[in-house]
């Protein structure tokens, strides 16, 4: 793989700026992950389990860089994946856990540590695909699209896990941010652009980054999304309802 550092070419400087954005829309992602999973940790292990979520982010995206290609073509991949990160976001807006000692809180860090790496090895994918797509055959921006994540998650993750402790509200945003990105990935699968292009060819349109490949069109794609967002939403919110009415009845 060789390395061609065009300076003076004005699409290497787009790529450029198209990873830097695809860095911080995506890597925010992981972010609001690693901090609602963190969220409930003894201020003492916080930091902890946000520096090794975050490394989990990181060394998941270099795996992926090296079999992205294969993966991409695994059908049911993306619908296995939105189904765990529904799951994830749901199990992250109804978690309650009232009390902790030492036993627990350190059970919790390790917990903490396998939900974000679940979460992350699903949405990891994503943001490999949309950097290597955008760095247009430059290795060097590639690499650079992936070392850039570390500071980004990093301190993206210990600002969000700041606020969502003083304010608890907003875990169930950062749920329905899970649930939208959900609904994404579960219609982008390629076995779903398939049936739906088998269903009505209207519902599907090339990707304008990948010759030959086909995507949702933008009403399906959002409208996927919004729906993944509010069945988050309601599921917690009918969990968490049973659950109160389970501890009234005691």
């Amino acid at each position: 793989m060789e390395f061609s550092f065009a300076f003076d070419q004005p699409s290497f400087w787009i790529s450029l700026l198209q990873i830097v954005w695809i860095d911080l829309l995506l890597s925010g992602d992981n972010a609001v992950v690693i901090a609602l999973a963190c969220r409930k940790l003894p201020p003492g292990q916080r930091k902890k389990g946000i520096l090794l979520g975050a490394g989990a982010a990181v060394v998941l995206r270099i795996l992926f860089a090296f079999g992205i290609t294969f993966l991409l073509a695994v059908p049911f991949l993306k619908i296995g994946g939105a189904l765990l990160l529904f799951w994830i976001a749901v199990k992250l807006a109804t978690d309650d856990h009232e009390a902790h000692d030492d036993v627990e809180a350190a059970a919790s860090l390790w917990g903490a540590v396998r939900t974000i790496a679940i979460a992350d090895a699903v949405m990891s994918l994503d943001n490999v695909v949309a950097i290597a797509a955008a760095a247009k055959g430059h290795p060097e921006l590639f690499i650079f699209g992936l070392l850039l994540t570390i500071p980004l998650i990093v301190a993206g993750s210990s600002v969000l896990t700041n606020l969502l402790t003083r304010y608890p509200v907003l875990v169930w945003f950062g749920a329905a941010l899970l649930g939208w990105i959900a609904g994404e990935m579960l219609v982008g699968d390629v076995k779903a652009i398939e049936w739906l292009q088998g269903y009505d060819p209207s519902l599907v349109t090339p990707d304008p980054e990948t010759p030959g490949v086909f995507t949702t069109n933008k009403p399906l794609h959002y409208g996927a999304a919004a729906v993944g967002a509010a069945a988050v939403l309601a599921i917690s919110y009918l969990v968490k309802r049973r659950g109160r009415s389970a501890k009234a009845s005691v």
